[in-house]
């Protein structure tokens, strides 16, 4: 893995709560995220696969690892941006997730871009 400036993308979510796809009374609580990765480096790369952790406030943690993101593996230009929904179903009202997208260059250097931890939460739970 590689921290040359030439390999960077940029990523920022967005969370919604999703009341009609939850159902609280049984500990059901569904989230969407939002996400845009901008390629922020001068070297057009693709999104081979990604690694998520999702921590319930039980701290009950989900690994998820798979292929591209919502079944694509997008090839991003520099400058070049990919926005995708995606969602996850918790047990708790509120979490958290962070993880890793792992990219390999159109050179061949592969790169990881880390996903800050964020907030998932029901409207009203937290202050």
């Amino acid at each position: 893995m590689t921290t040359d400036k030439r390999y960077e993308c940029s990523v920022t979510v967005n969370t919604e709560f999703l009341l009609d796809q939850s159902d609280v009374q049984s500990g059901r609580y569904a989230f969407s995220y939002h996400i845009t990765i901008i390629n922020t480096g001068s070297v057009a790369a693709q999104l081979i696969s990604r690694h998520w952790v999702i921590t319930d406030a039980e701290q009950k943690i989900q690994e998820v690892r798979g292929l591209g993101v919502v079944g694509e593996q997008p090839l991003l230009q520099p400058s070049a941006v990919f926005e995708y929904v995606s969602g996850t179903v918790m047990n708790t009202a509120v979490g958290t997730m962070h993880g890793s997208y792992q990219f390999t260059a159109v050179d061949g250097t592969q790169f990881e871009v880390l996903i800050p931890s964020f907030t998932l939460s029901m409207p009203r739970v937290l202050h």
